[in-house]
């Protein structure tokens, strides 16, 4: 994969845009790569060049791609002003519930039907799906959706306000955690030891209502790459996207083995062995 500026806006020029419309409402999709559907949603500010580049690293090992624009200007690298709009935004969209522990977003409904219909077009044993930040719950969610094998949870911030919080309805977490023990399935987290907004309380949750089923890593904040664009400069101050803007891509860096790891996860989960 050529080298790309993260400095710069990505034009996102290798990747299929495509409007996907699903229970009624349509919403942008990057499309792109062969092989099982795998649906990586961005963290805040929206699609930034480092999402883009983990998205092509999954293409590149394998996966068809499924990048949805869930909020911001897609391929930015976003001004802290214009990605404080951004979060304020979401936070009182009707399509997230940013501060509601023990609740689902409802974007969660779409973004299941979304595994389910790239299933469908990509064939295989399932999908995979990474959730980051503001999204890092949904992947879990998603798991009510037969089609979905392989959720990784990357730093899960919602809800905002309760560090000890999980973004799922308790019925819901009941019934993803019987398919896990019913089916032999894990989910995958990550998290950086000192982040703010993804606290080891919400770790500790997640292990209470999940189990063992629940794979939780914590990787060192001296891990992180302290080269930040301006939104997380200014407004994520501790260390925090474990495969994104603070992953330092250079081999032996923890963040590389992190993403290996999702990227072996995936292939592990979506292989045609297991199907």
């Amino acid at each position: 994969m050529p080298n790309r500026p993260m400095t710069k806006d990505d034009p996102l020029e290798d990747l299929a845009r495509r409007e996907i419309t699903l229970d009624g409402v349509g919403k942008t999709v990057y499309v792109a790569g062969q092989g099982p559907a795998v649906i990586v949603m961005a963290e805040m500010p929206g699609i930034s060049p480092h999402v883009a580049r983990f998205a092509r690293w999954v293409r590149d090992a394998g996966f068809t791609v499924y990048m949805p624009s869930l909020f911001g200007r897609d391929g930015a690298v976003a001004s802290a002003e214009e990605g404080a709009a951004v979060f304020q935004r979401a936070c009182v969209s009707a399509e997230f519930r940013a501060m509601a522990a023990n609740q689902s977003s409802p974007v969660t409904q779409w973004l299941r039907s979304l595994a389910r219909f790239a299933h469908g077009e990509c064939g295989g044993p399932g999908v995979g799906a990474i959730g980051m930040c503001f999204t890092g719950n949904f992947a879990l969610t998603m798991m009510l959706e037969p089609s979905m094998l392989a959720p990784v949870l990357s730093q899960p911030s919602l809800p905002l306000n309760d560090p000890a919080g999980i973004e799922i309805a308790p019925d819901e977490i009941k019934a993803v955690r019987a398919r896990l023990e019913r089916e032999d399935l894990t989910v995958l987290a990550y998290r950086f030891e000192g982040d703010k907004f993804c606290m080891a309380q919400r770790f500790a949750a997640y292990a209470e209502a999940l189990g063992d089923r629940f794979v939780g890593r914590v990787l060192p904040d001296g891990a992180a790459n302290g080269d930040a664009p301006p939104f997380f400069a200014n407004f994520v101050t501790t260390p925090h996207s474990v495969v994104t803007v603070h992953l330092i891509d250079e081999a032996g860096q923890p963040t590389i083995a992190a993403r290996d790891e999702i990227l072996a996860f995936f292939k592990r989960r979506l292989s045609a062995a297991n199907g």
